[in-house]
Formats: structure tokens, sequence, C-alpha cells
């Protein structure tokens, strides 16, 4: 499942909380953390950058023995990054560790809140996600009242307990679904599918009655699975009501394929994959199965 993963850390209040979830990952045995220095601007403090890495380094040592205290076995790398021409960006650093390491999950933190409370993804974390040849977890981290971003994980909600899977019944969906339902530890599954097309209300009547049957259809899947699923269908733009849905089932995880139906090989800025992770409120998992949307 995950066996190797990758977690970025830049060590703000958000990446701190990833650790809240390391050990709920399917899998885990391997864990590579990652902290990127960007050196290519001179400090604002007016001296060198060495005392900030000296310090990222005894960081990133605390946690690794954090982490093999749960029986993990930890890579620590700290890359420093002094000219963007011929070292890349930090993005890239990340998505070059990715690739030498061979892991099969990169986690990483969604950071910032604008003013209408809707979190918003960083830069980092969305030009990682929009080019990752791998799976990405991104924590979000809902805001307990009077206290901030509360934990990642609370103990009474594991990360894979509730699980929304919404599908337009495409090929990268259906990988999706069959992926997900591989997963150890989901004690419910969430199906969704949203209705979006319809020229009359007897087309809507009719594509709503047809992804119901299909639902059903893989509800029965995750039964023979062992997994109890609930279906949902809603009409309305597919991105609304995968939020609306995520939030009325308080789901735990969404679990989505990084492919749409289109031809496009990378998910683009502005698909409904990406609005969703940018916007939800919920941790997400953005599925690469090693197939194209033209498998």
């Amino acid at each position: 499942m995950f066996e190797k993963i990758l977690v970025a850390l830049d060590f703000s209040a958000y990446s701190q909380k990833i650790f809240d979830c390391i050990g709920e990952i399917p899998g885990v045995r391997d864990v590579v953390l990652i902290h990127v220095v960007d050196a290519t601007h001179p400090s604002k403090l007016g001296w060198t950058h060495e005392p900030y890495i000296e310090n990222a380094k005894l960081r990133m040592a605390e946690k690794k023995e954090a982490l093999e205290r749960l029986g993990l076995t930890v890579y620590i790398s700290v890359d420093v990054i002094v000219n963007v021409i011929t070292q890349g960006t930090v993005p890239q650093a990340i998505l070059d560790a990715a690739e030498a390491h061979s892991v099969s999950l990169i986690v990483m933190g969604a950071r910032g809140i604008n003013p209408i409370q809707e979190l918003l993804l960083g830069s980092v974390s969305s030009s990682v996600l929009r080019h990752a040849g791998t799976s990405v977890l991104v924590l979000h981290f809902r805001p307990a009242p009077g206290e901030g971003a509360g934990p990642a994980c609370p103990p009474d909600t594991p990360l894979f307990s509730r699980v929304l899977v919404p599908t337009d019944f495409s090929r990268p969906a259906e990988d999706t679904f069959s992926f997900v339902r591989s997963i150890p530890g989901i004690d419910e599954m969430i199906l969704l599918n949203v209705v979006d097309k319809g020229e009359s209300k007897e087309e809507i009547e009719t594509a709503v009655l047809d992804a119901k049957m299909k639902l059903t259809a893989m509800k029965e899947e995750c039964g023979a699975s062992g997994i109890p699923a609930t279906i949902r269908v809603r009409v309305g733009d597919p991105t609304e009501m995968a939020l609306a849905v995520a939030e009325e089932d308080d789901v735990s995880l969404i679990a989505i394929s990084a492919f749409g139906t289109g031809r496009v090989r990378e998910m683009l800025l502005g698909s409904t994959t990406f609005t969703i992770v940018r916007r939800t409120r919920r941790p997400i998992l953005v599925i690469r199965t090693g197939l194209s949307p033209d498998s």
C-alpha cells in the first residue's frame, strides 16, 4: 500500500501536525523526511543561512527520533537551494526526492485561511500536487473553536475511517475506487456521483437513476470486501456537491483521482479535483494509479 512515504516539512504549525497522522497511514514502514532551505535570497535578518540550516538539521533529527519510536525506519534530508537556475525550486526538490527514494506517497500540509474561512493551498503544496508522479496526501486541519487549527487526526476520528469517494464512472475513477477498496482499516465508504448534465427534467431523472444503479453495484463490491458503503447522488456543480457531502457526512478523508475524463495527463489548475483540494476542510488523498486518462 504505502510502505515508503515522503513527508515534506517547513516547520510551520500545519506541517508539525502531520506527525499526528503518519502512524495511521496504511502499511507505512519507511519515512523520508525532507526540509528544503531556499537560500536564493539574502536573509531578512542580515546573516547567512547557515544558522537556520543547522537548526533545521537538529529539528529534523528530533522528528526522526520520534518516528523511530513508532517502529518506523526514517531517512532525513535537508536540501539547500542557492541557485534556482541550476538547482530548481523547493517543489522540484521535493519531487526529485520522491523520485530518488521511490516513495509511494507524498504527505504535505495545506496552509493559510482566506477571509471567508476557506482553506487555501500553499504554493509549494500546489506545485507538488500538480506535478507529482505518485499519490499525494494533503492534510487540511479544521479549526477548533477558539483554538485556531485543531489536531490533524483526533483519536476518535482515524484518518482512513470514513472515506468519501467521488466518482464520474470514468476509467481513472474506477481505478481509484478499486485502489481505495483495497486499503485496510476503512470503516465506511461514501460513494458520490454528481449529475451535472441534462437538457430536460426527464434527462436529469434518467441520469440520476443510472447513477444510482452504478453506485449500488459499487456498494455491493464494497460489501464483498467487508466495507459498509453509503451511496449519494446529487444534481449540480461537482465541486460544490462534493464539498457539501464531505461536510454533511463528516468524512475523515476524501479520496479522489488525479485524472479527469479529458485527455490531459497532468491535473490542471481549475479542474474539479484541484478545486476540491484547494477548498475542502478535510484531509484529501489524490490518487495516481499509474494509469493516464487515455489508458
